[in-house]
């Protein structure tokens, strides 16, 4: 898809970072988008940068929705059909996600579901519902959102990442399965999958949201986990306070926010690069492409501490969440 002016597109998770970024991108190419997020004032201050640089008549809408539901998925969709008077959507970003739910050993078994559900089946919900306006357009793009984690199940060999893990290699599976579908049963829709390294985004801090364990609302027990990880990694987790290790948490994730190599709206431009070039594999940020490339070279080491330490001796990043 060469040109997004008058086109319709549809993004999931636009209240912050990526989402946030496409969203203002494509309006300001004069693209109308209906975003969805479970933040309401987030939502509306993406609307309103989003405005500020779009040309006259270009329509951004919003819509407060659970992707990992899909009867607010639903819901969303009929909304883009009234507040767009439309019936066919040309763009759809299945951009949504949330971190959590590491260990399938130790953690919650909710917040692990809730992860996966948002994760995958916010892809799988978007994609499925949105799909009969994608076939009622002339030309079509979905867009999915794995992670390096897609490509690589880890984040370091002291921390299990399971639950995201599993739901990005599950989009980039699914993703890659519809070049085929499509091809066969609806060949004027393309598919990409995206693959962003460490990007500046607010993840780490909504996902706490999420998982209703903002810094200040941490309990023993999640406290008593943040203690053994930190000392699983040599660092003396028993000698700091509570106080410190929320501290420590907040610090951690305004730092992933503020001092990644890859900012949003950088990821955003090269995202929507690739949709131009109808590419269906877009690795966002040097230390994706640094990734993919060893993992491929030695895949039967991929999980051993030594390939770890020399990713980092090669100055591949250690923290690969989105």
């Amino acid at each position: 898809m060469e040109r997004f002016e008058g086109r319709i597109a549809v993004v999931t998770g636009g209240g912050t970072g990526m989402g946030r970024e496409l969203v203002r991108q494509l309006a300001a190419d004069g693209c109308h988008v209906a975003t969805c997020d479970v933040s309401e004032a987030d939502m509306e201050e993406t609307k309103r940068l989003a405005l500020e640089d779009a040309p006259d008549g270009t329509r951004v809408t919003t819509f407060l929705a659970d992707v990992s539901d899909e009867a607010q998925v639903v819901a969303f969709r009929e909304s883009v059909k009234t507040q767009h008077g439309t019936d066919h959507i040309n763009l759809l970003f299945n951009n949504a996600g949330i971190g959590g739910g590491g260990s399938m050993v130790n953690d919650d078994r909710v917040e692990w579901e809730r992860t996966f559900g948002v994760d995958w089946g916010g892809v799988y919900n978007g994609t499925r519902t949105f799909l009969p306006m994608l076939l009622a357009a002339d030309e079509g793009h979905v867009v999915n959102t794995s992670s390096v984690n897609g490509l690589w199940a880890s984040i370091g060999p002291t921390t299990p990442h399971t639950s995201y893990s599993a739901a990005k290699f599950a989009v980039r599976g699914f993703s890659e399965a519809l070049i085929t579908d499509f091809r066969l049963n609806a060949p004027h829709i393309r598919v990409s999958v995206v693959m962003p390294g460490h990007i500046g985004t607010s993840i780490v801090i909504n996902s706490g949201r999420a998982h209703g364990r903002t810094p200040e609302l941490l309990d023993a027990e999640a406290l008593s986990r943040m203690r053994l990880q930190l000392t699983a990694r040599g660092l003396p987790g028993e000698a700091i306070s509570d106080e410190d290790l929320r501290k420590g948490a907040q610090m951690m994730a305004e730092g992933f926010r503020d001092n990644a190599p890859t900012t949003s709206k950088q990821a955003a431009t090269i995202i929507l690069e690739g949709v131009r070039a109808n590419r269906w594999r877009i690795l966002v940020g040097e230390d994706a492409e640094k990734l993919d490339g060893e993992v491929r070279a030695d895949p039967e080491h991929a999980y051993e501490p030594e390939f770890w330490e020399a990713l980092q001796a090669k100055g591949v990043f250690g923290v690969f969440n989105r």
